[in-house]
């Protein structure tokens, strides 16, 4: 199986609207590629990313705003 790299060296990202200003708990994504979404912890930017496909990713933010998703 052949897996291709995405360079993410050029891609923009932004936090998440419920991250707070300390830094603690965040996230970023990117939405410059419409089939993945690429994810990444904001504490740490040159680190290696999460790369979801755009269809899992939009599934899993819909549960996570309603509330679909078991507590910690």
């Amino acid at each position: 199986m052949s897996v291709r790299r995405l360079d993410l060296s050029t891609a923009t990202w932004r936090k998440s609207s419920y991250s707070n200003q300390d830094g603690g708990n965040c996230i970023e994504v990117s939405d410059g590629s419409p089939a993945v979404v690429p994810v990444r912890d904001s504490k740490d930017p040159h680190g290696p990313a999460l790369v979801f496909p755009a269809a899992a990713w939009a599934s899993f933010v819909t549960a996570v705003k309603g509330g679909g998703l078991p507590g910690a």
